[in-house]
């Protein structure tokens, strides 16, 4: 069985934002490389903050995308 690994999107109130969830990656180190190319754009598409899942469990999260 092979893991699943993505990022559940939330908007400013902390509800899921459009799509909801990225897409699947194979790996933790995939899923966070993607998060790191793509998180200005996510921002500017008014996703707020992520939540990594692995098989649809949290692992981390929920993680801010505004500069501190």
């Amino acid at each position: 069985m092979s893991e699943s690994w993505t990022w559940r999107l939330l908007d400013i109130t902390g509800s899921e934002a459009e799509p909801g969830t990225s897409q699947p990656f194979p790996t933790q180190a995939d899923a966070e490389a993607w998060i790191g190319g793509e998180w200005q754009g996510l921002l500017e598409s008014g996703v707020e903050s992520v939540t990594l899942l692995r098989d649809g469990v949290e692992v981390y999260g929920p993680m801010g995308l505004r500069p501190a």
